[in-house]
């Protein structure tokens, strides 16, 4: 038998989480109150008295840990923007010129830069790249080369 206590703390985060679909603003807010709740249903099945207590309390922090982990990733409409501001940029922009791409839907945005055209062996025409991609508070850098396609888009080799 669950107690009234852990009923209620269970019906208070399922409300959370519910509202929060509609209201939260990114993934990983989502994914936190989301996995918070999914967190202390699962701990609340386990012990008794106040060992219960206990179980639906660390459910409900590792749920809210792992949903925000698994909210805190791009989307098809970030890795979309990303690619289009980076197709644009290596064959439109300028060497050292940064282009920035940002989805506000996410929250997510980041940049590219690069840098001199070259023709490598193959003939092909070839760009270095540094890259920044945030998602949630955290910046994530890259750098690479693409090489332009037939086709006319960008294809990264290293």
């Amino acid at each position: 038998m669950i107690s009234k206590n852990i009923k209620k703390y269970i019906a208070i985060s399922l409300l959370l989480s519910l509202g929060c679909l509609v209201a939260c603003e990114t993934k990983q807010q989502t994914g936190t109150l989301i996995g918070g709740a999914a967190g202390a249903l699962l701990g609340s099945r386990f012990g008794k008295g106040s060992g219960r207590i206990a179980t639906t309390g660390l459910g409900a922090v590792a749920g809210a840990l792992i949903g925000s982990s698994i909210g805190e990733s791009m989307d098809e409409q970030d890795k979309l923007k990303m690619q289009q501001t980076s197709n644009r940029a290596l064959e439109l922009s300028k060497s050292g010129q940064t282009s920035n791409w940002r989805n506000p839907d996410s929250g997510n945005s980041g940049t590219i830069t690069p840098y001199q055209a070259y023709k490598n062996r193959d003939g092909e025409y070839c760009r270095e790249y540094s890259q920044s991609i945030i998602i949630g508070n955290k910046t994530h850098q890259g750098y690479g080369t693409a090489c332009r396609q037939p086709d006319g888009s960008w294809k990264n080799i290293k």
